[in-house]
């Protein structure tokens, strides 16, 4: 028995034992699982920390992903349009017309009756049929026109007229956009200078050439062009006028600039700059010399330097000097704000061997305050002034919408901007503590870290190394600091991240303009080669005068603007000083209030493009210039940027969602659209459209309904075009004073107008153009 209950308590015992030995194994083998998990997880963290990306890399990687995705959306929407193409304009589709830190300089055409009351071409009326060019703006010669012509052009300049008869030759300075040097070009016009015809590149040297003064001495036509980089003043002889030239003479081994010869009083001078010299101010010298003939020899004046001033007293020659009433004036060129800044010109009072005196005076230049978006609106440093065998005088003159150096500097602005938003992601990483220092703790004067014994005597020897390392401790601690003051869990600590994330947006909308978005400004869209101008007209009353003011400070500075005409319908007129407005603005007060009084015939507007554009609707200058460009190929139609499709049985009035979904249109409204100013007064006030005036009057609605409809009516071809604009705004939604708050009486209305119109005038609805891509990148 006591064996057996030695067995049975060894057998109770064993049991027992087996128990406590399973749960011990299975006690066991979870701790190790356990262990094993935690071993490799922190071994994983190890990894992740100290062998791949730390927390502090990973956000700073994230925040710039962040940031860069704003700023490619950014640049995607303002910068990236895929249905804009610069018609007529090389600069997307030729080798020419690149950007240069240079500029982007043109060449613009002028007429007076004297050379003290020069005014631009589009002043003179004179017009171009081809090109719906009514009238012909400035500039005439551009790096488009002479790259279409077969010579890569990246800018002209230094413009010179030579006059034969009825036909003007000009040469100019182009900077050739593969060779990126600058040649001597020449272009031909038989018409006034309405239009210029590319003849080619009349002098092509090894060297850079510029400002090609052209002179004619018994009977034989000579170039002067500026070749400083080969250290000498050539003159050149025309063998076969104007593109074949061969060197006459080096009249000097000196590396003048801009010099010119000119009779006076019996005794050839000749007037240039030289900078090569010690102590020379650049932009700021000018010497003289004289000869008994142009071909020299040539001897020094007993003055020179004459200047050696700074660059913005007009030393540097500027163009061709003029005699007007028996007195000669002298052009130079103020360098002083940026490198050809404006030219200014000086009466020469005394000219002698041995004495030289001038006093300026003023040109009765008037400058454009459009800024980028004129083609001279930053600059203009040369000028060509001559009197025409009828006694009027032309002239020539070069410009600039951009100053110099404008490519570099927007290149490091762009860097800055991309180095603040990376100081701006660590100040974030720091406050939200993703960023435990700003600088690695080796590098700072605290560290107790292992560090080589080189190093160290290194630096107890160089005490610019015990400063940074002290400055770098310094700013860890005041990250440590910063992070104490400002805590993300409260309200303003949220608030303070809000506006710094903000600043970071506001960099990297300002790096992406840099980068991607050309020189800021909207140019106008030339057709055929040439530019041209229209009158922005709006109706308004007294309730609106807060949109105008926007309006018209806004539409004043758009390049191809020539003036904004207000017809004032209803209250008191404002006072033209009231109106920020940088072109002539005419308020045109009406009598009766009647939206027929758009379409109102009137003398005054000196342009046959005509954009109607409602005084609540804000656009791009830019979409502006693509909707113009696009009336200029079809001046016969109606060309604007908000599209309708009239159909249904009876016709119905519907919104622009209708006609995209249906893909077509058949009318534009009016309220932004360019129109043939004679052809659509005319239709709209003759006898046939006074029903339609009158309907129009009875419902004060339907005006831009009644326009389409008479243009249908004329023709039997399409007569809209739409062009879609980027954007557009209807500021009355602020104002509070849109006319037709009511949307659905104003539809009820319009398709009564539908009906009555088609009574008159025969239905629209048959007509459809469809929405399409075409191949010049309008949609249409």
């Amino acid at each position: 028995m006591v064996v057996s209950g030695a067995i049975g308590a060894g057998g109770v015992g064993a049991g027992a034992g087996c128990t406590n030995s399973t749960t011990a194994v299975s006690s066991c083998w979870d701790v190790n699982l356990k262990c094993l998990f935690r071993w490799r997880w922190e071994y994983q963290q190890h990894l992740l920390h100290h062998r791949f990306l730390p927390p502090g890399l990973v956000f700073f990687l994230c925040c710039l992903v962040l940031y860069g995705s704003i700023g490619m959306l950014y640049g995607w929407l303002m910068f990236n349009k895929p249905y804009v193409s610069a018609v007529g304009d090389v600069r997307l589709n030729s080798v020419g017309c690149q950007e240069d830190n240079e500029g982007s300089w043109s060449i613009g055409l002028f007429y007076g009756d004297s050379p003290f009351s020069l005014k631009p071409i589009e002043t003179m009326d004179v017009w171009k049929n081809e090109s719906a060019a009514w009238p012909v703006a400035n500039p005439v010669v551009t790096c488009a026109s002479v790259s279409d012509a077969g010579f890569p052009s990246n800018f002209v300049a230094d413009p010179f007229l030579y006059v034969q008869g009825d036909t003007l030759y000009l040469f100019y300075e182009t900077k050739n956009s593969i060779t990126m040097q600058g040649d001597i070009g020449v272009a031909k016009s038989t018409d006034k200078g309405a239009s210029w015809q590319q003849l080619g590149i009349a002098l092509d040297e090894d060297w850079h050439l510029s400002y090609p003064y052209v002179f004619n001495h018994l009977d034989k036509i000579y170039m002067m062009p500026e070749g400083s980089a080969k250290g000498e003043l050539r003159l050149y002889r025309a063998v076969n006028f104007p593109l074949q030239w061969k060197l006459e003479k080096i009249l000097m081994k000196k590396p003048l600039v801009d010099s010119f010869i000119i009779k006076h009083d019996g005794e050839y001078w000749l007037f240039g700059s030289d900078h090569s010299g010690f102590g020379t101010k650049k932009n700021g010298q000018l010497e003289i010399w004289h000869s008994s003939s142009p071909l020299g020899p040539w001897k020094p004046h007993k003055k020179n330097p004459i200047y050696n001033v700074d660059k913005s007293l007009g030393a540097r020659n500027g163009g061709r000097p003029f005699l007007h009433e028996g007195i000669l004036y002298r052009i130079g060129q103020d360098c002083g704000e940026t490198y050809g800044h404006q030219v200014r010109v000086f009466k020469v009072e005394v000219l002698t061997k041995n004495d030289y005196k001038e006093v300026e005076v003023s040109l009765g230049f008037e400058e454009s305050r459009k800024g980028r978006n004129a083609w001279n609106g930053a600059r203009y440093h040369h000028l060509d002034v001559q009197q025409l065998s009828s006694g009027k005088w032309i002239g020539v003159m070069d410009g600039d919408r951009v100053p110099s150096g404008d490519l570099v500097r927007r290149f490091v602005l762009g860097c800055a901007s991309l180095a603040a938003v990376t100081a701006i992601v660590v100040v974030l990483g720091v406050l939200l503590g993703a960023v435990k220092c700003i600088i690695p703790l080796n590098w700072c004067a605290y560290y107790s870290g292992k560090r080589s014994d080189t190093l160290l005597v290194w630096e107890r020897s160089n005490a610019f190394s015990s400063k940074v390392r002290r400055f770098c401790g310094r700013l860890n601690r005041a990250a440590s600091s910063l992070r104490v003051k400002i805590r993300p869990n409260t309200w303003a600590g949220r608030l303070v991240l809000a506006v710094i994330f903000a600043v970071g947006v506001a960099l990297i909308f300002t790096s992406v303009k840099c980068f991607y978005g050309g020189n800021g400004a909207e140019e106008p869209y030339p057709f055929k080669g040439s530019y041209s101008q229209f009158t922005l007209l709006t109706m308004t009353y007294d309730a609106r005068l807060w949109n105008l003011k926007m309006y018209v400070k806004h539409y004043s500075r758009c390049s191809s603007v020539k003036e904004i005409v207000v017809v004032w319908n209803k209250g008191t007129p404002p006072k033209l000083s009231d109106l920020d407005s940088v072109v002539p603005v005419r308020i045109r007060v009406e009598n009766q209030n009647s939206l027929n009084n758009r379409f109102k015939k009137d003398e005054l507007i000196k342009t046959r493009a005509v954009l109607e554009l409602d005084d609540d609707i804000m656009m791009t200058c830019d979409d502006i210039e693509r909707g113009f460009n696009v009336w200029r190929q079809h001046p016969d139609r109606i060309v604007g940027f908000y599209p309708r499709l009239i159909s249904g049985s009876p016709l119905k009035y519907r919104g622009e969602k209708y006609a995209r979904k249906h893909k077509g249109y058949n009318m534009i409204l009016t309220g932004a659209a360019f129109v043939d100013s004679k052809v659509a007064f005319e239709r709209y006030c003759g006898e046939e459209a006074k029903r339609g005036r009158d309907l129009v009057d009875k419902y004060f609605n339907c005006e831009d309904v009644l326009l389409n409809y008479l243009y249908a009516n004329a023709s039997t071809s399409g007569t809209v075009e739409y062009v879609r604009p980027t954007w557009a705004i209807d500021t009355s939604k602020f104002s509070g004073a849109a006319i037709s708050r009511n949307t659905q009486l104003h539809y009820k209305v319009r398709s009564n107008c539908l009906q009555k119109f088609s009574e008159m005038y025969g239905s629209i609805g048959g007509r459809k153009s469809e929405f399409q891509w075409r191949k010049d990148g309008w949609d249409s």
